[in-house]
């Protein structure tokens, strides 16, 4: 018998479906099956890949002509129909009935209708997680489609079934009427006894109506044996762990008994073979034959399509797009270029021949067009990234704003005229302005013709052995275990780790994957966990099973669709949550194959950085900077990389690229796209030689003379992609094409590409009479490197908008950092940002009444404010009503001025607390902050509560006098007296700042300790907060990775608890500058560090990881000591160390320091050290007789000496 299944689900069918597209192919032709449907759940998500799988298995592979293949791909859908898609409003009554439905795609007519379906189930009947259809929409869109009678949750068996023969013959009728010979009555025999029930009539009704008979099986995964893997999915889609008892007398749709989950019937929804479904329907023959009607009435679709570019509206007076597009191109060279010279003329001739030839003028246009429209309305947008700043004509056109002529940028590394994909341009905007250009473009082309673009979130390795092992009650502890010892690299898969040779060859795990030593190891462990029959092996199994499942979708972040006409006449779109927009079914690899142009709308915050401080540098020094116009050869700039202060700069500001900026002192915009290049992953050995040949530490050397023209601006190294495409063009000859297949072929290391190239390359050389040992060795190079060689282009689009960040920090300082500080996105990077501009000598200013704007912002002085809108407990009404007030009536005189003049509905007394415990009315001096909260005995009232009266008093006068009385006539409310009292401590200002702005402002608990902090080898808890994600992160936890640390820390979080057994214990959260941590001290500990164990305190703790007990590859955080951060001086001072030169010695040091020695004697010893640099000259001074205490008076004096360096040696 020759038989195809129908009915079937695929990983597509989200977690209800365990089987794998190329699986069910392999199974279906070891079977002999000549089709195969999809029929996902209510989605056409896996369809693509579905109908492309087919084709990779051609009858006649050597053959291009022949377009036979193996198994005809046959695309359908389960739909969930309803009885009004519209309805959203159910009761416990009266539920959503949503009927199964199969519908499959005849020819393209039908495929079309399908899409429609489809994307219309989520546009218009999307309740929950279930798109709906309706028969409405059947009866539009039937054509080319044909329809069964389908499970046991159709409609048909569901009215048999409840409602009895009869209601499931009209219902049957109703079909029928509709599909005519498209209409099949289904027969699954999958044991169950409703199923039985159902069948007898299906039969009556198809004997009767002479409709003819199709079996099938819904199949849900690959084997029988992956019934066990299938249900555990299941029961991730509920939440359920596998020992619930199941119900298996219900459907997904109606819910079941308490206590219960859902389950499939038994094991037999699977992928069966042409010998099981013949056996299983021996007595009926003619519903295996069946199957092969159907199949031949499917014609073969082809999802691959053409490109359709959306339509763009040329002007009149020009006929073609290319037309257009050359008027353009020219039009703005004459405005970029000061002459268009032969050399411009030439490459934009070529580029638009290119264009043309690729009929992509349209794509130039568009992007074009809406980058044109996105600056009119004030969007910030990037020069450029990717390989489109190689475009003389993008650069024309105001689609990128570096001139690649200058910088050798190749047009050919974005364009390749041999290769016939579409160009990628991608577009950074500031992160407001994103939206109003895509806004501009769904106005522009219509809302059903923009989308954005699904991602699908499958189980991958770690994923699947967690997801199984909570489902089947591993321990949490197993779990983790077995996760952390699968290797991390990205697309590692459980097939690969448990199959492939793990270090023999090619494509062993050592050499494909690169895995190391000790991945191999614990690889080794994994095949030998799995081969077991306990618990562990079997989550190994399963998860294996799983790998793979579509889990979740979400959408790309920055991909958006723009086609010619309604998509969903294109391709299937669905709806997400959390986007206006339609989203496309496709995945962005696959959605130019299926005809439709996708572009990158990128969001980059340093644009919107770069956007806020021109816009404070406007509002306070009236200047108004064309940023894409500045000098790139500003001296305070480049001195700015030289000091290597490049904390908060963009692309240069980690410490490595700090002291590499440090050594190599730029002076000229090419060392900076170099650097931007270099520092990436890759061979950091080429940045000291880098430095080294610049500073003419060691000789530029090229390898030919003929490559000095591309390789003098980077001193000889190999860098930059375009440089191996420009060299080979030289060298030997190679066209333009080529060149990019070679750049190609060395950054994937396409070997049979390689070997083929490598003989054009020497041919070439040859030719042009280069030594051909040289060559070979140049070659080689190429191959040694290319795949670290970095894409020209981007890293010269990115370094010109680092060069802007840090033109605007050396000149505009204050503004940049108020602007910085304003894009930061959490407490921690605020913090690091207001170190920063303290370091820079920038004040940064508690709120301020009558300097604060709604952001960070820079007053008169040239300090930054903090902004009012970030007061926990002032609402936007409140800053709103403040900064109005204030622009329409200037300053506020005082706190009663103040509330005279807000509206005390939108500034009320929660918002007066917030504004009074930040710091806001420290600019009215008659009071401090105490005084707004303080209640003097025998009063209930605060000064607030008192000022908050006399506003409503003041506002009542003004509203019932003022109708009967002049203004003038208006008797004067006298402002009430505000008891005096003491103000508040510097902890409790500092923690109730803390408590509204999130951070210290005005100070920190920690000022009075900077001396301990800097000179006493103590640690950052920024670097032990990283160094615990370093050992906790998946392979971290290697043994012998034990580090101690010091540290000089404030605490503000402390609590005793109990744990399980009865035991005492605490958590301590303890804090400095750079951020926090919390750790829990137990059973001993406990009991010896319980004294410091109190909010407030500053403490030193010397602390470290240590390995636990029984894992020495986990690690815990211990204490080793605690003590007062203010015994640190007295107590941990062996030696002081003083150094400077002899002309820093002055009569008041000398003074200073002979009465401190007098009047704190002590252990630590102190010695002087006299340089004389300039004679290479020192001298080592001790007090023999004298020893000191380290004291207070000591440490502020030598705070204050810059000519004095000072070292302390720590006592152990």
């Amino acid at each position: 018998m020759i038989f195809s299944h129908l009915h079937v689900h695929t990983q597509y069918s989200l977690l209800d479906g365990a089987a794998d597209i190329k699986s069910l192919y392999k199974k279906a032709m070891a079977s002999n099956q000549p089709a195969l449907a999809i029929t996902d759940h209510g989605n056409m998500f896996g369809v693509f890949q579905f109908v492309a799988e087919a084709y990779n298995h051609r009858l006649n592979p050597e053959d291009p002509k022949d377009k036979r293949l193996k198994v005809k791909p046959i695309v359908g859908c389960e739909f969930y129909v309803v009885e009004n898609r519209f309805k959203r409003a159910f009761t416990r009554d009266e539920k959503d009935i949503r009927n199964h439905q199969v519908l499959l795609a005849k020819n393209e007519e039908g495929y079309r209708n399908l899409i429609k379906l489809c994307s219309l189930g989520y546009i218009e009947g999307l309740y929950g997680k279930y798109p709906r259809i309706d028969k409405e929409l059947i009866l539009q869109y039937h054509k080319g489609l044909i329809a069964t009678t389908c499970c046991l949750g159709a409609s048909v068996p569901r009215a048999i079934l409840k409602h009895g023969e009869d209601a499931g013959e009209k219902e049957f009728r109703w079909w029928l009427d509709i599909f005519g010979e498209d209409f099949y009555v289904e027969m699954q025999r999958h044991g169950i006894p409703e199923q039985d029930k159902v069948n007898v009539v299906l039969l009556k009704f198809a004997e009767k109506y002479n409709v003819k008979v199709i079996a099938s099986n819904d199949s849900h995964y690959v084997d029988k044996e992956d019934a066990n893997a299938h249900d555990i999915l299941l029961c991730i889609n509920t939440g359920e762990k596998k020992s619930t008892p199941t119900n298996k007398e219900f459907n997904e749709d109606e819910g079941g008994k308490k206590n219960t989950r859902f389950a499939f019937y038994n094991d037999e929804f699977y992928f069966k073979t042409t010998d099981e479904m013949s056996t299983l329907f021996h007595d009926l023959p003619q519903a295996i034959d069946n199957t092969n009607e159907i199949v031949d009435k499917v014609e073969l679709l082809d999802l691959k399509k053409d490109i359709l570019l959306p339509n763009f509206p040329i002007p009149p007076g020009f006929f073609t797009q290319d037309q257009y597009l050359r008027h353009l191109t020219f039009e703005g060279a004459r405005a970029k270029y000061a002459e268009i010279t032969a050399e411009v003329e030439e490459r934009l001739n070529f580029e638009l021949q290119v264009i043309e030839n690729m009929g992509f003028a349209g794509y130039f246009l568009i992007v074009s067009d809406f980058i044109k429209a996105g600056r009119d309305l004030g969007v910030f947008i990037g020069p450029g990234r990717g390989s489109a700043a190689g475009s003389a004509v993008a650069y024309s056109i105001g689609i990128t704003n570096i001139d690649p002529i200058k910088y050798d940028l190749l047009f050919e590394r974005f364009l390749n005229p041999e290769r016939k994909s579409m160009p990628d341009i991608d577009t950074d905007f500031d992160d407001e302005g994103r939206q109003k250009v895509i806004d501009y473009v769904v106005d522009k082309y219509g809302k059903n013709q923009v989308a954005q673009i699904i991602t699908y979130g499958t189980m991958a390795a770690k994923m699947s052995i967690k997801d199984v092992a909570r489902v089947m009650d591993l321990p949490l502890v197993e779990s983790n275990m077995l996760a952390k010892m699968v290797p991390d690299k990205p697309g590692i898969q459980l097939d690969r780790i448990f199959n492939a040779p793990i270090d023999e060859g090619e494509k062993s795990l050592a050499e494909k994957e690169g895995l190391g030593p000790e991945d191999l190891e614990n690889v080794r462990k994994l095949r030998e966990i799995i081969k077991g029959q306990d618990l562990q092996a079997e989550v190994l199994r399963e998860a294996c099973v799983l790998e793979g499942s579509v889990r979740n979708t979400g959408i790309h972040a920055a991909g958006i669709i723009i086609a010619p006409k309604d998509l969903y006449d294109l391709i299937p779109v669905s709806t997400a949550k959390d986007s206006d927009l339609l989203v496309t079914q496709f995945e962005g690899s696959i959605i130019e194959s299926a005809g439709v142009i996708k572009m990158d709308f990128l969001g980059l915050k340093t644009l919107t950085i770069i956007k806020g401080a021109l816009e404070l540098i406007r509002q306070n020094h009236g200047i108004e900077i064309a940023i894409d116009e500045i000098p790139l050869d500003d001296a305070r700039t480049y001195e700015l990389y030289q000091r290597g202060e490049t904390n908060a700069t963009f692309q240069f500001e980690s410490p490595g690229m700090q002291k590499y900026l440090r050594e190599l002192k730029p002076d000229r915009f090419d060392d900076l796209i170099a650097m931007n290049a270099l520092y990436r992953p890759g061979p950091l050995e080429y940045i000291p030689l880098f430095i080294r040949r610049k500073h003419g530490l060691e000789e530029t050397v090229y390898d030919l003379p003929a490559m000095e023209e591309y390789m003098r601006d980077t001193y000889g190294i190999s860098v930059y992609q375009e440089q191996v495409m420009l060299l080979s063009q030289k060298l030997a000859n190679f066209s333009k094409g080529d060149a990019d297949v070679l750049r190609k072929a060395m950054g994937k290391k396409q070997k049979a590409v390689l070997d083929k190239m490598k003989k054009q390359f020497m041919d070439g050389c040859e030719k042009n009479g280069h030594d051909l040992k040289i060559c070979e060795k140049v070659w080689t190079d190429w191959e040694a490197f290319a795949s670290y060689a970095f894409n020209k282009s981007h890293a010269t689009c990115y370094a010109f908008v680092a060069y802007q960040t840090a033109y605007l920090k050396a000149h505009y300082p204050a503004e940049y950092m108020a602007s910085v500080l304003n894009c930061a996105s959490n407490i921690e990077k605020i913090t690091f940002f207001m170190e920063e501009a303290k370091r820079m000598g920038i004040d940064v200013l508690p709120p301020d009444a009558n300097e604060s704007f709604k952001g960070f912002a820079v007053n008169k002085m040239g300090q930054i404010r903090f902004g009012l809108a970030g007061l926990k407990g002032v609402g936007e009404a409140a800053v709103e009503n403040i900064l109005e007030e204030r622009k329409k009536d200037g300053p506020f005189k005082d706190i009663f001025d103040l509330i005279k003049r807000v509206n005390q509905r939108a500034v009320n007394k929660k918002s007066l607390e917030a504004l009074a415990m930040s710091g806001a009315f420290d600019c009215f001096p008659a009071f401090h902050r105490a005084q707004y909260f303080f209640k003097p005995e025998n009063d209930t009232t605060t000064g607030l509560d008192k000022i908050v009266k006399f506003g409503n008093q003041v506002a009542a006068g003004a509203s019932n006098i003022g109708s009967l009385f002049g203004d003038e006539d208006m008797p004067a409310i006298e402002p009430p007296k505000l008891p005096t009292c003491d103000p508040w401590p510097l902890i409790l200002k500092l923690n109730n700042e803390r408590e509204v702005t999130g951070i210290y402002i005005s100070g920190h608990p920690l000022d009075d300790y900077r001396f301990e902090s800097r000179f006493y080898n103590m640690n950052k808890v920024s670097e032990l907060v990283e160094y615990q994600a370093e050992i906790t992160a998946p392979g971290g936890g290697k043994p012998g990775r034990e580090k101690n640390f010091r540290l000089a820390v404030y605490v503000t979080g402390a609590q005793e608890r109990i744990s399980r057994n009865n035991r005492q214990f605490g958590i301590m959260t303890v804090e400095d500058y750079s951020g926090k941590f919390e750790f829990a001290l137990w059973s001993e500990d406990f009991i010896r560090f319980a004294p410091y164990l109190k909010t407030g305190l500053c403490l030193f703790i010397n602390g470290g990881f240590k390995a636990r007990r029984f894992n020495d590859s986990e690690y815990e955080f211990k204490v080793n000591s605690i003590q007062l951060l203010q015994e640190v001086k007295k107590t941990h001072t062996k030696k002081v160390g003083l150094v400077t030169m002899p002309k820093f010695i002055t009569r008041d040091l000398v003074d200073f320091l002979v009465d401190n020695i007098n009047k704190y004697p002590g252990s630590s010893e102190l010695f002087l050290q006299l340089v004389d640099r300039d004679n290479d000259l020192q001298v080592k001074m001790h007090t023999f007789n004298k020893h000191i205490e380290m004291n207070d008076e000591l440490a502020h004096f030598l705070s204050k000496q810059p000519d004095l360096d000072v070292y302390i040696e720590t006592a152990k």
